[in-house]
């Protein structure tokens, strides 16, 4: 990504909200922070044959411009599509773009 002109999706920012759930542990939700213009491009996938995780994990990069309040707590939405924030980091060191590295599991 080299540029704003790149940044040609919009994805949801949402961030997780935790409720008791009364048998001591809790529900996990996600609640809408803001809509973003993005740039994605898949790196690579490898499949999952473990018990509970059957499907495709596909890697990401996304490119965006710089938030300080973006952790690796929040998740991205495109649709149905969710990528979860494995990894953040300032591209260029003077706080213009963010790089996002997220999982996309499929089924």
């Amino acid at each position: 990504m080299s540029g704003p002109g790149l940044l040609n999706r919009r994805l949801t920012l949402e961030a997780p909200a935790e409720t008791p759930d009364g048998a001591g542990g809790v529900t996990r939700t996600y609640h809408v922070i803001a809509t973003l213009w993005a740039s994605v491009t898949p790196l690579s996938s490898h499949a999952q044959a473990e018990a509970a995780q059957r499907g495709l994990t596909v890697t990401h990069r996304i490119g965006l411009r710089h938030s300080a309040d973006i952790t690796s707590r929040h998740r991205f939405r495109d649709g149905d599509r969710i990528f979860r924030i494995v990894a953040l980091r300032d591209r260029d060191g003077r706080k213009r773009f963010l790089q996002v590295e997220a999982e996309e599991r499929t089924a």
